[in-house]
């Protein structure tokens, strides 16, 4: 009977795993629990720390590829085809068209300038880039790195899987991660660089943006973005798309199931493919520290690159910009723009500076897009 259980044992993945493997399904269970109890970006945290998890349980083989054994075909994992869709670069336009489905480029038509500071948050991607290179890393891997400044997720992805898919699993984390901690990281970095008086100022109420501006919009963003940058149109097309979709007033059905069912279902299936790429022998690694700590570089630097910038149009406009806006040039939207009304109603109750922001944010997503484009047309 004992033979028996020993050799039940043995068939167990229990038999098979490995120290590595156990560090990252703790490492899972950790990011399960900053995704349900403290609620940080929990609608990709928590498909990509399951993903982990499945891909760290030994013998289950959820990322094998096809094999032929004994010239009989075996069919590879269940995850393995899913990510497929990460692999060819389906996925992260899908979440684009989704995003472009829910934004609101409005507040950008009324601001136009605001579009300059979505641009300058971008700084934080080319000083990541030269940060990593600094410490060793190929352009192609320092180019997926940066790209953590952008704060857009799909990006990174998108960027990482044509450059350097091997470093997919800790540069997806790094960028959900810090795109999670904006509410406690953005703050401190606003009230250190925006002097109290700056942070105070009331911004003058935006002009009403008309629906042909709105509809002109992305078809013109889209045929000049993808003439200038072949390489950025993948995710700029699609971001247009949605938006279009939303804005056209007549394909309401379309708009609604790209803003629900279709960006739901790709993050999942986003979420669980990314998550499984962080696998034990690929994650522990000395390189992924390096990593994490460029990512939280390349985040602190597009945030500073987004307040100076802000500053430099406060002095310019007279005093007529509040530079907490420029924070919310990183493309995580909405959640940076509504760090900066919270900050700025926080120095000056029933200052609303949310719409304002808004015009930097939805910049920010249209300028790590044509960052990425610059990169891959560059290095890819």
């Amino acid at each position: 009977m004992l033979d028996y259980m020993r050799e039940l044992l043995l068939t167990t993945g229990i038999a098979e795993i490995s120290g590595g493997q156990l560090v990252m399904i703790l490492v899972s269970f950790v990011l399960m629990y900053l995704a349900i109890k403290k609620e940080y970006e929990p609608l990709l945290l928590l498909p990509i720390a399951f993903g982990a998890l499945l891909t760290n349980l030994p013998l289950a083989g959820l990322m094998d590829g096809p094999t032929t054994v004994n010239g009989q075909f075996q069919p590879g994992g269940l995850l393995y085809y899913l990510y497929q869709g990460v692999e060819l670069g389906i996925y992260p336009p899908l979440i684009f068209l989704g995003v472009g489905a829910m934004t609101d480029f409005g507040p950008l038509l009324a601001n136009p300038k605001s579009i300059l500071l979505g641009a300058a948050a971008q700084l934080g991607i080319f000083a990541a880039l030269l940060g990593a290179v600094i410490l060793g890393f190929d352009l192609p891997a320092a180019a997926s790195i940066g790209i953590i400044g952008g704060a857009d997720g799909p990006t990174a992805i998108f960027l990482t899987s044509r450059l350097k898919p091997d470093l997919l699993g800790p540069i997806a984390i790094a960028a959900y991660s810090y795109m999670a901690l904006i509410p406690i990281i953005q703050p401190p970095l606003m009230k250190l660089l925006v002097p109290a008086k700056e942070r105070q100022i009331v911004m003058e109420q935006l002009r009403p943006v008309s629906k042909t501006e709105k509809i002109l919009f992305p078809i013109i963003v889209t045929t000049v973005g993808a003439l200038l940058l072949p390489s950025a149109a993948p995710l700029l097309g699609s971001l247009m798309l949605g938006n279009l979709l939303r804005e056209s007033g007549v394909t309401g059905r379309l708009s609604e199931t790209a803003q629900n069912e279709l960006i739901n279902i790709v993050t999942i299936f986003l979420g669980l493919t990314v998550g499984a790429k962080a696998n034990a022998e690929a994650f522990l690694t000395a390189e992924t520290i390096k990593i994490i700590l460029l990512g939280l570089f390349a985040f602190v630097f597009a945030t500073i690159g987004g307040l100076l910038f802000g500053r430099v149009m406060c002095k310019l406009s007279g005093g007529k910009i509040n530079p907490l806006i420029g924070a919310a040039g990183v493309s995580a939207v909405p959640m940076a723009a509504r760090v900066a009304q919270k900050v700025g109603a926080e120095e000056r109750p029933g200052n609303y500076l949310l719409m304002h922001a808004m015009g930097p944010n939805v910049a920010g997503v249209i300028g790590s897009a044509v960052a990425a484009g610059v990169l891959l047309a560059v290095l890819g």
